[in-house]
């Protein structure tokens, strides 16, 4: 019996999935398709989950994106910020000047001293007081520091950074308020006015530094049953501390958030001109009383940490990171000008800002929560959202009377590398750069007939423990590090002029290489600078060098 037609499935071809792997000799021209797997189901896109500007800010780091300016950065980023950071190094500007004349390459000269009146220290020693004149002041939103012309420079158009006899730590005559009188030396200060300040020559940027202030003319020594003497009969008044670029100098240390003093009068401490009792009761500065201020600040790598919100409380618990050899980039925006006889550089200034002035003299209305800047109601910390209001970790100043330790009178001070700090709002200005030269200052303020004698080191009056120890090597004991070893003010003195002259030479490099690394006459008699296209600008007031005019008010 056979099977019926319809019965029989009709030919069709071998599906891909029956399809042998390998041919045979039934199926000897199979070709295996390439087997598409199966679609898989479509997921829905994740959405980003955004957090809230407080839970950020309260965190380490931040999941907000790179272009939000408000967003703390994310510490785990570090290494991709810092190369964000050097594909956008600013370049330093480049003005366009005349030849330097013949005089511009002589050394330059300190100020000219008119006798003015002597006092008689403690000991007896006659001190003439003199006043200065022939040089600049630090005022009206403008620094000035010495310059010489010197062939050796040639793409900076010969003008570089120089120092004025007498050499070492001294008081910086430019950094000085008017009307005040100082020896020859810079080491003695007085004032016939109301409170005035001079800083010295010598910024601390990291470290720990001493130095000695001693009280020549103030408070009269006493006897223990004479009782207190009131402050009209005193001879004077002085206060000493450390002070920034900003603190302004027609006014005492400790006036403002910029600076920290100690007072003769019971030893108070000064801050925002709010003073505190320090001292023990009943215990004044006195003539012949000898000062020392003791300043620790952490190293420059976890300063820049905190300005940049990359600090961690729970990470960064020692600053004992090593230093290596990447330093931040200092940008020096000057111009050469003239003054009489004398040459400077003149760069804008550093100026208070607002939320430090908030922080002295707080708003009702802010008091009250009715506006002003975001986090001005959270005190100054680490990790405060406003870098103005950061404060340095590790950071503290001591003070010492006559070789006895008084105490701790301030910790955690206050930030000062760029955000933290900023220069004045002006054509030319640019924010966020460090010239080198911020900092904490030795500073002393005067008041009508108060006088003192600075002492900056190595040989102090009283020296305090610790200073001058050297680390025996081989011994058992660990090495002491380079942020922990106490060192004189005068020390740090010779560390800037090697600094000063390492940034003129990469600043005559930077210029070299924009002039096409040629060297020879061509460059010195400054034909590469429009040959290679380079763009430089003309200094305010013009392409020459400006002549400078200040009074005395």
């Amino acid at each position: 019996m056979s099977t019926p037609i319809s019965s029989i499935p009709p030919n069709r071809a071998l599906e891909a999935d029956h399809q042998p792997t390998v041919s045979s000799p039934l199926n000897p021209d199979v070709k295996r398709e390439k087997q598409e797997e199966a679609p898989v189901a479509r997921e829905r896109a994740a959405r980003a989950k955004k957090e809230s500007l407080k839970k950020r800010e309260s965190k380490g780091g931040s999941l907000a994106p790179e272009t939000n300016s408000r967003a703390t950065p994310d510490p785990k980023s570090n290494s991709s910020f810092k190369n964000k950071k050097k594909e956008n190094a600013p370049a330093l500007i480049r003005y366009k000047l005349p030849p330097p004349k013949i005089t511009d390459f002589e050394a330059p000269r300190g100020p000219i001293f008119l006798e003015a009146h002597t006092k008689i220290g403690p000991d007896g020693t006659e001190i003439q007081f003199n006043e200065t004149s022939e040089h600049v002041y630090n005022k009206k939103g403008f620094h000035y520091t010495h310059c010489i012309a010197d062939p050796a420079f040639p793409s900076s158009l010969y003008y570089r950074q120089s120092e004025t006899e007498p050499f070492g730590a001294r008081f910086n005559f430019e950094d000085t308020s008017t009307h005040m009188f100082l020896d020859e030396a810079g080491k003695h200060v007085t004032t016939d006015k109301g409170f005035r300040m001079a800083k010295a020559n010598v910024a601390i940027r990291e470290g720990r530094y001493y130095w000695e202030c001693k009280i020549v003319s103030g408070i009269p020594k006493r006897t223990r049953n004479e009782g207190n003497i009131h402050q009209e009969s005193a001879n004077g008044h002085v206060r000493m501390g450390w002070a920034r670029r900003e603190a302004t100098l027609d006014a005492p240390v400790g006036f403002d958030a910029y600076s920290y003093a100690i007072r003769d009068v019971q030893g108070q401490k000064v801050f925002m001109s709010r003073p505190k009792d320090f001292f023990p009761p009943g215990e004044d500065i006195q003539e012949g009383d000898v000062i020392g201020l003791e300043i620790n600040l952490p190293s420059e790598s976890l300063h820049r940490k905190v300005v940049e919100g990359h600090y961690n409380p729970a990470v960064d618990l020692a600053d004992d990171e090593p230093a290596g050899i990447e330093r931040a980039d200092i940008i020096r925006d000057r111009v050469p000008i003239r003054f009489k006889t004398h040459l400077y550089f003149e760069q804008i200034e550093y100026h208070s800002v607002k939320e430090l002035e908030e922080l002295m003299n707080p708003s009702p209305v802010i008091s009250t929560g009715g506006g002003g800047t975001s986090g001005s109601m959270q005190q100054p910390g680490p990790i405060h959202p406003v870098p103005a209001l950061r404060t340095l970790p590790h950071s503290c100043i001591k003070i010492y009377k006559n070789g006895q330790l008084m105490g701790t009178p301030f910790t955690d001070l206050l930030a000062f590398l760029p955000p933290a700090s900023s220069p004045i709002v002006q054509v030319g200005a640019r924010a966020g750069l460090d010239d080198g030269m911020l900092g904490y200052y030795p500073a002393v303020s005067v008041f009508r007939g108060g006088a003192a004698e600075v002492n900056f080191g190595p040989d102090f009056w009283y020296p305090p423990p610790g200073y001058g120890e050297v680390d025996m090597a081989g011994s058992d004991q660990p090495i002491t590090s380079r942020f922990n070893k106490l060192q004189a003010v005068g020390e740090r003195y010779d560390e800037q002029i090697v600094e000063d002259i390492v940034y003129d030479i990469i600043d005559e490099v930077d210029f070299w290489v924009q002039d096409g690394c040629i060297s020879g006459k061509a460059a010195a008699n400054g034909v590469l600078q429009s040959a290679a296209g380079v763009s430089a600008q003309e200094p305010p007031g013009g392409s020459e060098i400006k002549e400078l005019v200040q009074d005395d008010e």
